[in-house]
């Protein structure tokens, strides 16, 4: 089993969905819904698994949406903000997919690895600064749902990202902006990520300790709120 020296990092920056809180697999059940419906007489279904972590896991919603269906040889409209959720256009897809995952976030809570949460009070325990990132813009609201908010000192999600301009992962911009706010420098900072675009953007960034965590068992379908529906 690999270990790190705790007492050699001023801060650790922490990856969301996968790695604080357990809503990659509500994210992968709510992508498998929409794009079934969207794909049923054009294409395979999409992959809980595999499709979720090669085309979507990690990205800004809408560069999700483009990267799967381009590996079925598909491309759409971009559409805008302002497309009925479901429509056929890129905004369309990500509409439907973030409606869905509010939903069942509203209605199922979030938890967090207890594995994550006594590592983060570990880190805490010794004066160690920590970040909590997401591409996504409900961030806050999931951390907040998961009660470990306090155990963070910064946070940067999408609606960062959308101010600042900071590109999607595997581009580092998210995290570097952490550790800017961390006040510390990239190479005295841990980076602890389970999505392969987050851990290209640790290498990229010039972090001195970039941890990937394998949670592909946890991706289990969950139920989603209308699965039922036709």
């Amino acid at each position: 089993m690999a270990t790190f020296d705790l007492s050699k990092l001023r801060a650790v920056v922490f990856d969301t969905d996968g790695v604080v809180t357990d809503t990659a697999r509500v994210h992968a059940a709510a992508w498998k819904h929409v794009f079934d419906r969207f794909l049923r007489g054009r294409s395979a279904p999409f992959d809980i698994r595999s499709d979720y972590l090669r085309y979507v896991d990690g990205l800004p919603r809408l560069d999700g949406v483009r990267a799967f269906l381009a590996s079925r040889g598909i491309t759409l409209p971009e559409g805008g903000p302002d497309d009925e959720p479901g429509a056929a256009t890129v905004h369309g897809l990500g509409l439907a997919k973030d409606a869905l995952f509010v939903k069942q976030i509203e209605a199922h809570g979030v938890a967090a690895f207890p594995s994550t949460v006594d590592l983060l009070h570990e880190l805490r325990r010794r004066g160690c600064r920590t970040a909590v990132v997401s591409a996504s813009r409900h961030c806050r609201a999931v951390v907040s749902s998961a009660g470990v908010m306090r155990l963070f000192d910064v946070l940067v999600d999408g609606n960062d990202a959308a101010e600042l301009g900071l590109p999607g992962k595997p581009d580092p911009g998210l995290y570097l902006e952490a550790a800017r706010r961390l006040g510390s420098p990239a190479a005295d900072v841990a980076i602890v990520e389970d999505a392969i675009p987050g851990v290209e953007a640790g290498r990229r960034g010039g972090f001195g300790l970039v941890i990937g965590l394998d949670r592909s068992t946890s991706l289990a379908p969950a139920p989603t709120a209308d699965e039922t529906e036709p």
